[in-house]
């Protein structure tokens, strides 16, 4: 599930959608894989972010890009960035023209210089546009 905040269409992802329904109730979508909180926690199965940090980081982004609504990110999500290696620069970029800047695999260029490896590509797609987007905080 991407992180990006809004589909081509400028319209809320549904994934998102379903997650702050159930937010609002204190839970998590059965559907999607659930937020299991920060990095440093040791949880087998789930996203290794915060549930609440992810809704603050989907809504400010949201509040940025929006025409009517723009903006520099907050300082609050610009933390939550930087624990994610990603600058502010660099997550506007991904939220607004991921289609355009990943036409395959993503990931950082070292995952994907793993998975080439693990599937016997010659040469890593996309490590250009990882390097400069991802871990860049």
């Amino acid at each position: 599930m991407p992180l990006s905040p809004l589909h081509p269409s400028n319209q809320v992802s549904p994934n998102i959608q379903l997650r702050i329904k159930a937010a609002i109730n204190g839970e998590q979508p059965k559907q999607l894989l659930p937020f299991t909180g920060n990095e440093h926690q040791h949880k087998t199965q789930g996203i290794s972010f915060s549930l609440k940090d992810y809704l603050t980081l989907v809504d400010e982004t949201g509040k940025v890009i929006r025409n009517d609504k723009r903006g520099a990110i907050n300082p609050k999500a610009s933390n939550i960035l930087a624990r994610l290696h990603i600058s502010d620069e660099s997550w506007l970029k991904l939220t607004t023209q991921f289609e355009c800047i990943f036409t395959g695999a993503v990931g950082t260029a070292e995952h994907l210089s793993e998975f080439s490896e693990h599937v016997g590509l010659k040469r890593t797609h996309g490590i250009a546009n990882a390097q400069a987007c991802l871990n860049s905080a």
